[in-house]
C-alpha cells in the first residue's frame, strides 16, 4: 500500500503537463465515474506512459520479495497492480470505439505497440513466473477458495499462452507476432468504420440501418447495389480493403500457434473454452447447419411464390428468381401475408426509452434492481444518459451508462463494456461502471427512436451483458464480470432475450409513443406467432460466419500469399458447408470485425453455443413462471454474481441442476 502510494507520488511529479492529468490521481466524482470533461487529448500518452512505469515497479518489487511465494504476495499483489493502466484503459479503448475522431485514432496507434511490449515484459518475466509456478504447482495444498483457484490458473495459463517456457529467439519472434497483430487488429477497425461510413454517404442508410431499408425497399435495382455494396466492404481494392489485413493476421496467428505447440490458431484458443478443441465446434456447427439450411429452402419456396406474384403483375420480367438482395424485402412480404404483421404497426410502441424501462423493469422483477435516472454526471457525449443501480436493500450495484445511436465515430454493432472494473481492493467493494452501446434508428422528422423487433431484442441482449457486469461480487477483477471463458459469456445476454416478447412484460413497456396506448393483445398475437419467422435464414447465415472463422483458424499454414486467397478460401469454404446461393454468412471475411478487430477469433459460434445453454435455462423459467423469484435468484447467485470465479459447466449447472439439453436450441429456433 506504501509502496504503490510512494511509486504513484513519483511519477506524479516527474510528470510535465500544464492540465493535471487526472488518470494519475482517479476520479473525484459520484460513483467513481470518469470525469470525461477533465480528459484532454495529450493525458492519454502520458498516462499509459505513467501507468506501465507504475506497474512494472510493482512487478518488480512482487519479485524482489524475499519471502517465500504465497497467493498473497504473488497473485494477490499482481491484481491489484495497475490502477492507472486501469483508468486510462477503460477511457481510452471504449471512446474510441464510441467517438472515435480521427485524432483518438492516432493516439490508439500510438499506445497499442507500448501496451504490448508491456504485456509481454510480464508475460514473458521468468523470475515472476517462477513464483507463480510454485503456486500453481501446489495450487490444492494451499487451502485456496475456487475463486482464488480460477485466478492462479487463469495467470499461469497467461504466462504459458504468451510463450514464457521458449527460448530467447523464439520470444522474441513472439513479441514481434503480439506487437504486429495488435496494430493491424485497430487498423482493421479503423479501416471497415471508413467503409461502414462510406456506405452510409453513398446511400443514405447506416450500416445499423441496412436490414430495414432492405426489408422495404420497392426498386429491386437499388436492393441489388445496396447488397453489393454491403457485401464489398473491405474488399474494394482501395485504401479500406482489408485482404492484405486478413492474409498477415493469419499467417502471423498460424505463426504464433506453431511456437506455442499447436497445428493452427483454433487449437491454441479453444484449448480452455468449454468446446475444447476445433473438432467439437465444428461438429456442433454442422449439427446446426443442416436443419437450417433445410429450413432456408423451404422458406424460398414461400417467397418465391410472392415473388411470382409480381413476376405475373408485370412488375417483375419472366424468370426472375430469388436473389440474396431479395430476401429481406420479400421475406416481409411473406411475414405480412402470413402473420399480418408489419414493422410500420410494431415500431410506434417501442420507442426507446419505453424499451429501456421495460428492460429495467424485467430487472426488477426478476433480480430487485432498481434504476435511478441521474442528472449531472460526466458523460462522453451529450446523447448518453447515466442510471444509478441499487439493490432491493437500497445498496449500490453500479453505474449503468447508455449510449444506443449511430454517430460517424462509433463502430457499427451493438455492445457492452466497463469503464471501472468490479474487484474488492483493501476491503472495499468497488462497484462497476458499465456501458451498454448501439446503433438503434435514431429519431426523424419530430419522431423519438422508434425501435424494430431486431433493435429491441439487441437492446435485452446488451442488457443481460450490463447485468453480468453490474452483479458481480467477485473479489479479483480478473475473474469478475464479463470475465469468462468467451463460449460462456453469451449465456447472460441471450437469455434476456427471451423476456423481450413474453406478452405480460409487452403489457409493461410497449406503449404507443404518440397516445399511450399499450400495445393491443392482437398485434402481441402476431409478434409471438411470427416468433419463429425466417428462422432458417437467420440460423443459416450466423451458423456460416461460425464456421467460416472457424475454418479460417483450423488451417495450419497460408497455402497463397496473394490476396485473392481470401475470396478464394471463402468461397470454398461457403460450397463445403452447404451453404445456399441465396445466402451469404453474416459476415463475410473482409468486414468479419468480431474475428479480425473484436476478440471472437475463433470464437464466433459462442452465440449458438451459448444459446443452448440460454434456451435450456430459459424452459425452467416456463416451466416455473418467467418471474419466478426462486429460479431467477438461482440464476443470479449462481452465473451473473460469480464471473469467471468457477468452471462455467459447473455455475450452470448449480442453477439448472442437470447439463444442458443440446436440443434446447433446435426446439427454440423451431428447426
Amino acid at each position: 500500500m506504501k509502496k504503490t502510494s510512494l511509486i504513484t507520488a513519483l511519477i506524479m511529479a516527474s510528470v510535465s503537463c500544464t492540465t493535471p492529468n487526472p488518470f494519475l490521481t482517479g476520479w473525484d466524482t459520484p460513483y467513481g465515474i470518469p470525469d470525461f470533461s477533465k480528459v484532454k487529448e495529450n493525458h492519454y500518452v502520458e498516462a499509459v506512459e505513467a501507468g506501465v512505469a507504475q506497474q512494472q515497479a510493482e512487478i518488480d518489487a512482487i519479485i524482489a520479495n524475499t519471502e517465500a511465494p504465497t497467493f498473497e504476495n504473488v497473485v494477490a499483489a499482481y491484481e491489484r497492480s495497475g490502477a492507472i493502466l486501469d483508468r486510462v484503459t477503460g477511457v481510452l479503448f471504449n471512446l474510441s470505439e464510441t467517438d472515435g475522431t480521427e485524432s483518438l485514432q492516432k493516439i490508439v496507434e500510438q499506445v497499442l505497440p507500448m501496451f504490448s511490449v508491456h504485456s509481454d515484459n510480464i508475460f514473458m518475466n521468468p523470475d515472476f513466473f517462477a513464483k507463480v509456478k510454485v503456486l500453481y504447482d501446489d495450487m490444492d495444498n494451499l487451502g485456496l477458495n475456487q475463486e482464488q483457484k480460477m485466478v492462479l490458473k487463469k495467470l499461469y495459463n497467461a504466462f504459458v499462452k504468451n510463450g514464457v517456457a521458449l527460448g530467447e529467439a523464439e520470444q522474441a519472434r513472439m513479441r514481434e507476432i503480439n506487437m504486429e497483430l495488435s496494430s493491424m487488429s485497430n487498423t482493421f477497425g479503423n479501416r471497415l468504420l471508413a467503409e461502414n461510413n462510406a456506405f452510409a454517404e453513398e446511400f443514405g442508410v447506416a450500416i445499423s440501418e441496412y436490414g430495414g431499408a432492405m426489408a422495404s425497399c420497392d426498386d429491386r435495382a437499388l436492393r441489388e447495389r445496396m447488397f453489393k455494396a454491403y457485401a464489398s466492404r473491405g474488399n474494394n481494392s482501395n485504401e479500406n480493403d482489408t485482404k492484405d489485413l486478413i492474409m498477415k493476421m493469419m499467417a502471423l496467428r498460424i505463426e504464433k500457434a506453431k511456437l506455442l505447440g499447436y497445428e493452427n490458431p483454433a487449437q491454441m484458443i479453444l484449448a480452455d473454452k468449454m468446446a475444447g478443441n476445433p473438432e467439437a465446434v465444428d461438429t456442433f456447427l454442422a449439427g446446426i447447419m443442416a436443419p437450417a439450411v433445410k429450413r432456408a429452402k423451404e422458406e424460398i419456396v414461400d417467397m418465391q411464390a410472392v415473388m411470382d406474384q409480381d413476376i405475373a403483375a408485370g412488375l417483375l420480367p419472366e424468370g426472375s428468381v430469388i436473389e440474396p438482395w431479395d430476401w429481406a424485402y420479400y421475406a416481409e412480404k411473406v411475414r405480412k401475408a402470413k402473420y399480418a404483421l408489419d414493422e410500420e404497426q410494431t415500431k410506434p410502441y417501442f420507442q426507446m426509452e419505453n424499451v429501456r424501462a421495460g428492460v429495467f423493469s424485467t430487472a426488477h422483477k426478476l433480480f430487485g434492481l432498481n434504476f435511478e435516472k441521474l442528472e449531472d454526471i460526466p458523460v462522453y457525449h451529450e446523447e448518453v444518459e447515466g442510471f444509478k443501480v441499487t439493490d432491493a436493500d437500497g445498496s449500490l450495484i453500479g453505474i449503468l451508462l447508455t449510449d444506443y445511436f449511430p454517430r460517424s465515430t462509433k463502430r457499427g454493432g451493438a455492445w457492452m463494456n466497463n469503464f471501472v472494473n468490479q474487484e474488492v481492493l483493501d476491503g472495499n467493494d468497488i462497484r462497476p461502471v458499465i456501458v451498454n452501446v448501439g446503433n438503434f434508428s435514431k429519431p426523424v422528422d419530430g419522431k423519438p427512436g422508434l425501435l424494430t423487433l431486431d433493435e429491441v431484442e439487441t437492446m435485452f441482449h446488451e442488457f443481460g451483458h450490463a447485468l453480468h457486469g453490474l452483479l458481480s461480487q467477485c473479489t479479483y477483477k480478473s475473474v469478475a464480470g464479463t470475465s469468462v471463458a468467451r463460449d460462456f459469456v453469451e449465456l447472460p445476454s441471450q437469455i434476456m432475450e427471451n423476456w423481450a416478447f413474453q406478452k405480460e412484460v409487452l403489457a409493461d413497456y410497449a406503449r404507443h409513443y404518440e397516445t399511450g396506448e399499450v400495445i393491443p393483445d392482437s398485434l402481441v398475437a402476431k409478434i409471438t406467432a411470427a416468433g419463429n419467422f425466417n428462422q432458417g435464414f437467420m440460423t443459416t447465415e450466423l451458423a456460416a460466419a461460425s464456421i467460416l472463422d472457424l475454418k479460417w483458424h483450423m488451417l495450419s499454414e497460408m497455402p497463397s500469399a496473394e490476396t485473392s486467397f481470401v475470396e478464394e478460401f471463402e468461397t470454398a469454404t461457403c460450397k463445403e458447408m452447404g451453404l445456399i446461393d441465396e445466402i451469404i454468412p453474416r459476415y463475410r471475411s473482409t468486414y468479419f470485425a468480431h474475428i479480425f478487430s473484436g476478440g471472437y477469433s475463433a470464437g464466433y459460434y459462442s452465440y449458438l453455443w451459448a444459446e443452448v445453454l440460454d434456451k435450456d435455462a430459459f424452459e425452467l423459467f416456463m416451466q416455473k413462471g418467467i418471474f419466478d423469484p426462486e429460479t431467477a435468484m438461482s440464476f443470479r447467485h449462481n452465473v451473473l454474481e460469480k464471473g469467471g470465479s468457477d468452471e462455467p459447466m459447473d455455475l450452470y449447472r448449480r442453477f439448472r441442476g442437470a447439463d444442458p439439453d443440446p436440443a434446447a436450441l433446435t426446439r427454440a429456433r423451431g428447426l
